[in-house]
């Protein structure tokens, strides 16, 4: 499935499929285009050549790098959202430990083989702004929504905390991994899944 990001974070929303195209096309171009470069090496008429789209197509959709990321950022969510949907297609309800894998895994996974993910992952290159802006924040709240159903839960303040200080805890470890070796040092990773699962022991009973 070919996600486009959220409309809010768009000049101009597509509305004919050959623009949605065109702006899964630019995105694309940015993702690949962070993993060679990187941030600051990005630019609209670089993304718009290898894209193979005129340079007011970007700025049709864009006004700068840092909008682009944030929408990358956003299909990022998307994506990362939809796969652990689909891994819990069958989870037991109630069961949180298959739900922690999932979310876990699919990270994992995006840190491997999403191009750009290591730089802009759900909004590593977005200004900090408010708080629901921060990425974990918005991960947080996202799985809250998401996973309340297979928990069992009502996703209240207390379950967004207890995910968000896991989100953050993960975010955090996951990190060093990939800083220690390039595909996710695995003893860290384990620390990392052993960790969760003692704090979500507590708190998700």
């Amino acid at each position: 499935m070919k996600t486009v990001p959220d409309a809010t974070s768009l000049r101009r929303a597509p509305v004919q499929r050959r623009s949605a195209e065109r702006l899964t096309r630019i995105l694309d171009a940015c993702a690949v285009l962070l993993d060679e470069v990187g941030y600051e090496g990005l630019t609209t008429s670089e993304v718009a050549l290898r894209a193979g789209v005129p340079i007011g197509s970007v700025y049709r959709f864009f006004g700068n790098k840092r909008q682009m990321a944030d929408a990358l950022a956003q299909r990022n969510l998307e994506r990362y959202t939809e796969r652990v949907a689909e891994r819990l297609g069958g989870a037991q309800r109630g069961d949180w430990r298959p739900v922690m894998d999932a979310v876990l895994d699919e990270y994992l996974a995006m840190k491997r083989s999403a191009p750009g993910f290591s730089l802009v992952d759900f909004g590593n290159q977005m200004p900090v702004g408010s708080r629901r802006s921060e990425p974990n924040t918005r991960v947080a709240d996202r799985l809250a929504a998401l996973l309340s159903g297979v928990l069992g839960r009502t996703p209240d303040d207390t379950l967004r905390r207890t995910l968000l200080i896991a989100v953050e805890t993960a975010d955090t470890l996951v990190q060093l991994a990939f800083r220690t070796s390039p595909e996710g040092d695995p003893a860290i990773i384990a620390e990392t899944r052993a960790l969760l699962r003692a704090y979500l022991g507590t708190t998700l009973g």
